[in-house]
């Protein structure tokens, strides 16, 4: 017997909670490690040539904190997933254009790989475990 045209495999709500918290993990670490280290964190967008540091780097934070918690409650998780996308290019681009470097090269493809993960989701949509799912 053939399964309708619109059957979800059935580990899809777990895969997708999973692509979520995974994702939300890298970036609630990542604003954890920039409080730490904020002198440092400011110093290095002085260098990148980023505008206002001091007002960049608490706004950088402050989104990757708001990302992280409204991913792990799967709440307007399209248009995180958007916003995600576009902060992990521009991030790459700005933080590792140096190409030349394998490393740079590297955190640039990361970067961008990350982009993907978040298209992927803004695509599928957050899942039955999450709070647009109800």
């Amino acid at each position: 017997m053939a399964s309708p045209k619109n059957a979800q495999p059935p580990m899809r709500d777990f895969a997708l909670l999973c692509a979520r918290l995974l994702l939300a993990l890298l970036f609630l670490v990542a604003a954890f490690n920039k409080l730490v280290g904020y002198a440092g964190v400011t110093s290095y967008f002085r260098k990148l040539g980023v505008p206002e540091p001091s007002v960049m780097a608490p706004a950088v934070i402050g989104f990757e904190i708001l990302a992280g918690l409204l991913l792990i409650a799967g709440y307007q998780t399209r248009i995180i997933a958007l916003l995600i996308a576009g902060f992990c290019i521009v991030s790459g681009v700005l933080g590792h254009s140096q190409i030349s470097d394998p490393n740079n090269l590297n955190h640039l493809l990361k970067n961008f790989a990350l982009a993907g993960g978040a298209l992927a989701l803004y695509a599928a949509g957050a899942g039955t475990k999450s709070m647009d799912g109800r």
